[in-house]
């Protein structure tokens, strides 16, 4: 049995084809929302965030014979804990990601974590348009909310949950875009302009991610994009294709892990 993190679109669809090769999944997922697109593939779920100590746990309680983390690229505590969980229970670690996008890389402005993107949006001014989700929300709210030169605009997934930090971090309604993704090119132009956005402020996610297209209409208005760079870990045994994870798993099952 190989215990998978997901919740990504992607890491659903490998989960899919891995059932399809015959192995037994079971998904580590977040959110309801999450799992009921797993299970209606026929993906047994398990829902939460896990520490590495709840990780090894699960581990141990599903007997699995690896850990596949098909995680987001920007889920970096997840990722550790996965690391170390798969150490602990003596199991093999695989990583699948998404590729990473270089296009623009001439385009935007790359700085290493949030706080970077913060200081620098808010010294660049005009109106901030966050495409990076609520968890780091409250880094970005302690830099530009005191700044009166910065309009912060956040983006983020319709959850009661993301309503209430908002409320709690004291953004405004109207400062708040909260809609189910993915976004397209012509839906981020329109966003954009109706925020008369001078900043965005995005994460290098990946295709999946539809970075392509919050960049493309960003830069096709000659707006600032400020572009935080994935984490670096280390992860060991990587894959960044469906098919790449499908071989391994299949030849690491027949020589019986």
């Amino acid at each position: 049995m190989i215990f998978m993190l997901a919740g990504t679109s992607d890491a659903k669809e490998l989960a899919e084809k891995l059932k399809e090769d015959g192995e037994e999944i079971v998904a580590s997922v977040v959110t309801e929302e999450a799992a009921k697109k797993l299970t209606t593939s026929g993906i047994r779920t398990r829902i939460g965030r896990l520490t590495d100590n709840e990780m090894l746990q699960a581990l141990k309680e599903e007997r699995a014979l690896a850990l596949l983390d098909a995680s987001h690229p920007f889920a970096e505590e997840a990722s550790r804990n996965a690391i170390e969980a798969a150490k602990r229970a003596e199991i093999p670690y695989i990583r699948y990601e998404r590729h990473s996008i270089h296009t623009y890389d001439k385009q935007v402005t790359k700085v290493a974590s949030y706080e970077e993107a913060a200081d620098l949006a808010s010294k660049k001014g005009g109106t901030v348009f966050l495409t990076t989700g609520s968890k780091t929300l409250a880094t970005f709210v302690k830099v530009l909310l005191p700044n009166k030169n910065v309009r912060m605009i956040c983006r983020m997934l319709p959850r009661i949950e993301n309503m209430e930090k908002c409320q709690q971090l004291g953004i405004e309604q109207k400062n708040i875009v909260a809609m189910q993704g993915p976004f397209s090119k012509e839906l981020n132009l329109a966003l954009y302009k109706q925020f008369d956005t001078d900043v965005v402020v995005t994460k290098e996610s990946g295709k999946e991610g539809s970075f392509d297209e919050k960049v493309t209409a960003a830069l096709e208005l000659g707006l600032d994009v400020i572009l935080i760079e994935r984490p670096r870990i280390s992860y060991g045994t990587v894959f960044h294709t469906e098919q790449e994870v499908r071989n391994y798993v299949k030849n690491m099952m027949k020589e019986g892990v």
